[in-house]
Order: C-alpha cells, then structure tokens, then sequence
C-alpha cells in the first residue's frame, strides 16, 4: 500500500470519532514509509482537517490519533501495532496545605533544609557537588516560573498541551517536584538536593495530573532530543504500553537516565509502569523515621527507596506546600543522580542504578520483607563517584 493511500484510510478510519475521549497509538515497521506519510499528512491537512488531530510521535515513529475503526488498519503490512492510547495519573497521594515560610521563618531569615533532603545527607555532599551543568526533564504538570525558589533552577522547556503557552503549572505537582529537586534561595524559602543543577519543565500534564501515553512519549522524545541528561517521571499507570516501553529503551540508549516513582497502592508485589521497566530506575517511598511508607509499594522491582512522607517543597504562587508519595521520593533520587553526574560526567544509566543502590543505607527491619531494601544516601552516591573520578575509572 502506497503511504498516500495509508493516509486516505487513516482519514477514513478517524471519522465520527472526533469527540471521542479513547485514542490510539499506531506504529510502523519502517522509518521510509513513516516518513512518507508525515509527509501526506502535511500536505493534505487543509483538505482534509482531521487530519489536524494526527499527532506524530517520531521517537517511535508512530502517530497518536482518535479512530472509530482500528480494525480498517490493523492488516496494512507497514503497521506494526495499534494500541489504546491509555490516559495516567501523577503519583500524589495526599496534600497538607502549608503556605508558610518553612519551620515558621520570617523573610529575612536563612533558607530552610527539608527533612528529606537532610534526611538522605545531601548537606554534606554539596562540599564536593551542586548539580551545576547537569540538565534534568520533569515531565509533569509544567512549573512555576515566578516561584522565587526555583528562578535560578528552570530553564526553557515545552507545554506538549499547546506549543504556543509556557509549560506554566496549573495544577502544582510539578513545582513541588521542581523544588525538591533543585530549589535554591538565598533568604527564605527552601534548598533542593542539587541546587545548581537545571531543570526543564515539560508539561504532559493536565490541571487535573493527567495526560495520555502518547504526551509522556512526546515529552521523553522533547528531552532526548534536547540532549538531557536526566527525565524526572513522577506517575504511572497500571497497564503496559509497548509503545512507552520503546520510548524509554530509545532514551535509554541514548544514555539519558529515566526514573520514575512506583505508585502508591501500598501493594506488596506489583509497582506501577513505567517504573516496572527495566531501563528505569524504580523507587519507593520512606518516612522520616526511615521505614517503609505504609503507602508505598514493595517489590523486588524498586531498586531504591526515599524520603517521601511529609515532604516540603515548593507550591504555586510564591507558597509551599507538603505533599506525600513516591513522586516525592522520586524527586530525592534525581536530586541525588544529578549531584554523581555533575560529580563523574558521562556515566551511562546503568553505571549510575548500580552505584545508588550499592552505595544506599540499609532500611530498618528491612530484613522482615527478605527484599533488601535500601534508601538512597546522597554523601555515599557523590563519594562513590568521585572515587570513580580520582581514579580514573
């Protein structure tokens, strides 16, 4: 099948669902014929205008779309899959409000530590590392460019809702993951755990936290493409997407380091995707009293746990906010990430799963689960690394 007339079956296939809240993912077995029919897309989009809601997904070449008739598609010899364009979720499990300075400071006053980000002894590796040069991608709700914590931390990034806007949070998830991770102040206000790195809000996320496979894929192909070193992922959903999964690998490959957080079901087995794929580092939440959070998820598949409880961060309009789940913890292990890359640029996502989970601290009564689970510890990640870095290694 000639792709011009691929595409004249695509259009086909997409009426009577413009209204239609289910999409779908199409994938193709050759990058020629992808290519192609981008191209017939373009050119046919004011003939035929529903074609405007085709959305490519270069990455893995395939495009997102809203079919009433998959199966008109499915036997064409060029396509690969066709798979439901699932919708997810940010991993929040519940919010306390706190618009305060931190500990009750008044303006003047020192900027306060969070008790995750001591917690995890991030203070004491700041002698050797900030973060400086290391870009990070948080796919998330987009952030709060005015928040006067994070003015030094966010640089350009992408609202995959509309290309015309800013990645400007409207719903406050992002901010706070932004604050944890790299807030910097020199008054009031919060430190995050690598307060020089810099990150790059890309809004995938809805004002309610939500957002299709197809914006997470865009989002992953946005910071590989920008060259990033890092992708935060705090979300997840249940089912799993191959379509993702290929995503992930092609970032992975490109020597990007994903994490993601693990969901919070409080399960004892299974860990939400794409945290429960191989080339992501997985993680878990604890409390401030270093155990597991009763929300959080246990499995063999999270490779490291870490503050998540209570957390303290950045909120929108100026305000901070407490927020617990392992996107929190999430946003302590990419601190952390950032502060080994700035340390031993370089280092491949693999190296990088190994040296946090070989240099983490021992859980307490870990020993019950028989899973060996550990928390992250930012002083031994750095030191590990900078071992690395004197030796040449």
């Amino acid at each position: 099948m000639k792709p011009s007339t691929f595409v004249e079956w695509l259009h086909q296939a997409m009426a009577g669902a413009e209204n239609a809240d289910c999409k779908h993912i199409i994938r193709f077995t050759d990058k020629d014929y992808y290519s192609e029919c981008l191209h017939h897309i373009d050119r046919l989009k004011a003939a035929w205008p529903r074609l405007e809601h085709v959305q490519p997904l270069q990455i893995i070449q395939a495009f997102s779309c809203t079919l009433q008739n998959p199966g008109l598609l499915q036997d064409i010899p060029w396509v690969q899959s066709i798979e439901t364009d699932i919708r997810m979720t940010v991993h929040a499990h519940k919010a306390t409000t706190a618009i305060q300075p931190p500990n009750g400071k008044s303006i003047s006053e020192a900027p306060s530590i969070p008790w995750g980000i001591k917690h995890i002894r991030a203070p004491q590796a700041w002698s050797k590392s900030r973060g400086d040069r290391i870009h990070i991608g948080v796919i998330d709700t987009g952030a709060d460019y005015t928040h006067p914590d994070l003015r030094n931390c966010l640089s350009y990034g992408v609202n995959l809702l509309n290309r015309y806007l800013m990645p400007n949070d409207d719903n406050g998830h992002g901010t706070h993951i932004a604050g944890t991770i790299a807030a910097s102040s020199k008054q009031r206000g919060i430190v995050g755990v690598a307060p020089q790195a810099l990150i790059h809000p890309v809004k995938a996320f809805d004002h309610q936290g939500s957002a299709y496979v197809s914006d997470i894929i865009n989002g992953i192909d946005w910071c590989v493409r920008n060259q990033l070193h890092i992708i935060n992922m705090s979300f997840g959903m249940k089912s799993y997407s191959k379509a993702l999964e290929s995503a992930i690998r092609n970032a992975h490959d490109s020597g990007v380091i994903v994490v993601a957080s693990s969901g919070n079901e409080g399960k004892k087995a299974g860990i939400d995707y794409p945290a429960r794929l191989r080339q992501v580092i997985a993680v878990g939440a604890t409390t401030r009293r270093g155990y597991i959070a009763p929300f959080s998820n246990i499995s063999r598949k999270i490779d490291i746990y870490a503050p998540g409880e209570k957390v303290y961060s950045t909120w929108l309009r100026g305000k901070y906010h407490e927020l617990s789940g392992t996107s929190m913890a999430t946003s302590h292990v990419t601190g952390v990430i950032a502060l080994m890359l700035a340390r031993k640029p370089g280092l491949k996502p693999g190296q990088v799963k190994s040296l946090i989970k070989k240099n983490a601290k021992m859980i307490l009564k870990a020993s019950k689960s028989g899973l060996g689970i550990k928390e992250v510890n930012a002083l031994r990640a750095v030191g590990a690394v900078s071992k690395k870095a004197s030796s040449g290694g």
